[in-house]
């Protein structure tokens, strides 16, 4: 029995390893997305709680005294952490940036990939098409062969 050949495996092999490429390439700017996030939220979940400080600090009693320096220091930190947080957003802006492209990419290399598998399956449909032809002519032939042999009588 014959066995189908694509000859077109190779590129279909080498358009498979493009794609799993591309997917490792999303995979990790996607835990850098994640990673990115994370840090966002710690510095928002710090800034509120240092906001909660200030206004407790902030509160006192009638014929109490304010501690400025211990406000002047919780402001500056919840700004050096809104700062943080800025700069977190902005890396993650640039992050999500290379994510779309390297969606994109990977979904050029499925189409690829896809494209090429539909290929093969045409050609192995074709070439199955054409042996049951072939198997269903060398039938016929022994039936006629048959046939002749028996004087028709068969």
């Amino acid at each position: 029995m014959a066995t189908f050949r694509f000859e077109l495996d190779p590129v279909l092999r080498q358009r498979r390893a493009a794609e799993e490429q591309r997917q490792r390439e999303v995979a990790v700017l996607e835990r850098e997305r994640l990673r990115l996030e994370g840090v966002i939220r710690g510095h928002q979940r710090g800034i509120d709680e240092e906001r909660a400080a200030w206004r407790a600090g902030a509160s006192v009693a009638p014929g109490a005294t304010l501690d400025v320096g211990m406000l002047r220091r919780q402001a500056s930190a919840s700004l050096g952490r809104t700062a943080a947080a800025q700069r977190a957003a902005i890396e993650l802006a640039g992050v999500l940036k290379r994510l779309e492209s390297a969606r994109a990419l990977l979904l050029k290399a499925a189409g690829e990939r896809r494209a090429m598998e539909l290929l093969r399956e045409s050609r192995f449909e074709a070439w199955r098409r054409a042996q049951a032809r072939a198997e269903a002519a060398a039938m016929d032939d022994l039936v006629v062969m048959r046939h002749g042999r028996t004087g028709g009588a068969g």
